[in-house]
């Protein structure tokens, strides 16, 4: 594990290293801004359910699957798209923006979405390149984002994650994303009824 981690960290262009050290807390100061100046409405909090909750489910699938830097996972959502986390974030920051009811919050958001998460896809994919024979197929046939319509299926299916499994789900704490989209949610309901 120890060479894993030097070779990825080998791997990374300085904005790369940058940008998966400040996602976190930056996130902070976003969530912070973005209350502050969210004006959501009921309807913009109803809209934003349609792409919040699949992207929390999303998330929470794909949580169950993944063995991060263990093994490739490629089955589950991991065979429709290479990175079903990321994408069921977009899907959560999407959201939030239709529910901030600010159009410049929500472009702030995507610029953000793109600064920070695709040096860190990037990253990511350099490492899983180094560790994993298997990857460049997988690469090849599965999408970096948007997702394929039907399954990618290789030929060891066994391997590479297998079933859901809650454990894992629980082990990666991915419950902390469906606490933290109630309370943003909490706070939004909060902040509307304070400016009507």
């Amino acid at each position: 594990m120890g060479s894993a981690t030097g070779t990825r960290a080998q791997g990374r262009t300085g904005w790369q290293k940058i940008a998966r050290r400040v996602r976190v807390p930056l996130g902070f100061v976003v969530a912070a801004v973005f209350l502050v100046f969210a004006r959501p409405s009921w309807h913009t909090l109803g809209l934003s359910l349609l792409l919040v909750l699949p992207g929390l489910w999303l998330r929470g699938y794909a949580a169950g699957y993944v063995k991060k830097n263990a093994e490739l996972t490629r089955t589950g959502p991991y065979a429709y798209t290479r990175n079903p986390l990321y994408l069921g974030s977009m899907g959560i920051a999407s959201g939030f923006a239709i529910a901030a009811g600010q159009l410049w919050l929500g472009l702030l958001l995507v610029v953000l979405f793109l600064a920070i998460y695709v040096p860190t896809i990037l990253s990511e994919e350099t490492f899983l390149r180094g560790a994993f024979a298997s990857f460049e197929e997988y690469a090849q046939r599965v999408p970096r984002l948007l997702p394929r319509l039907t399954p990618a299926h290789f030929a060891d299916a066994n391997t590479g994650g297998g079933r859901f499994s809650a454990e894992r789900y629980l082990h990666h704490r991915e419950y902390n994303a469906l606490m933290g989209a109630v309370a943003i949610y909490a706070a939004l309901t909060l902040r509307m009824l304070l400016i009507h």
